[in-house]
């Protein structure tokens, strides 16, 4: 025991700048600020500086970011049992606990007082909401709980454009409340297709996802269904007249796109497609963004 102790501690002190980056979740963050930019872009123009907007972004990445690492930090055994996962520096003892809370709370902090600064009190506290629903309500409680972690939870992580709205207008409205169904409708499919693909992981881990307490073949029906459901969300923004034509388009030929990568992936005896499904969802969610973007700034306003 006092070997293994001696092993983490002198690990510890070995992390280098690239250890705390990828605690950061880098790609998954800039995801979260990309569709924070668009709830941004969308609200009604307050005459705020392109600075502020900047800092309210990054505030809200930092926060994001030091979800993430709290999140390495509570499921490090569970990462040390998986194979995707069991090279992240809290599992294999690079950065100590003490050290990750550490800098998950420099870098909250910082994003939290840019958040009141350059955008307002409400944005803040909101963000500093989310943060606590993924890294303690999902990472602690749902994803040990139940095969519904993934549904409930999701709703952390679909909150971003409704940050960058508030953070421009300072209150909340319906509208952007669309764009935070989209994602927690896209959550599910997402998820669940890296669930099945690494199923003998999670079973080892003694994770109750779907794939693993209701069988793979259940939960390929309910990827299917819900790309099915997200389709339908999607056409809110054009019913309501928030987005035009040209995302109408856009929403539709993705989300066709993506029912196929469902239907193929229920059709087929195996889960090799899985994965496809997975790196689908990740384009399908960025595109479908930057076209509600596009059909405001290069259609609507034009």
């Amino acid at each position: 025991m006092s070997k293994a102790i001696t092993l983490t501690s002198s690990l510890s002190h070995c992390a280098s700048w690239r250890d705390y980056l990828a605690m950061c979740k880098g790609k998954v963050v800039l995801m979260l600020v990309l569709t924070a930019w668009v709830g941004l872009a969308l609200a009604p123009d307050t005459g705020r500086s392109w600075m502020l907007q900047l800092f309210s972004l990054l505030g809200i990445g930092l926060l994001s970011a030091a979800a993430a690492v709290i999140n390495h930090i509570v499921d490090r055994e569970i990462d040390s049992k998986m194979a995707r996962t069991r090279h992240r520096p809290v599992a294999v003892g690079k950065v100590s606990e003490g050290r990750g809370f550490a800098f998950a709370a420099v870098i909250g902090g910082i994003g939290f007082v840019a958040l009141v600064g350059a955008a307002n009190w409400l944005t803040a506290l909101l963000t500093l909401l989310a943060l606590v629903g993924y890294a303690v309500v999902y990472t602690l409680f749902l994803k040990r709980a139940t095969p519904q972690n993934i549904v409930i939870g999701g709703l952390a992580g679909a909150m971003p454009p409704l940050l960058g709205w508030v953070s421009e207008t300072g209150q909340l409205a319906a509208a952007p409340w669309l764009l935070v169904m989209i994602i927690f409708a896209w959550t599910p499919p997402h998820f669940w297709a890296l669930a099945i693909a690494r199923e003998a992981d999670y079973r080892r881990a003694n994770i109750p996802m779907l794939p693993v307490t209701h069988g793979i073949d259940f939960c390929k029906t309910c990827v299917l269904g819900y790309t099915i459901l997200l389709a339908l969300v999607c056409v809110l923004p054009y019913l309501i007249g928030m987005s035009g034509l040209f995302y109408l388009l856009a929403a539709s030929a993705l989300n066709l796109m993506f029912i196929a990568y469902a239907w193929r992936l229920k059709r087929e005896p195996q889960h090799q497609s899985a994965m496809r499904v997975f790196k689908f969802s990740i384009l399908h969610l960025m595109l479908l963004f930057v076209a509600l973007f596009i059909d405001k700034w290069v259609f609507y306003v034009a």
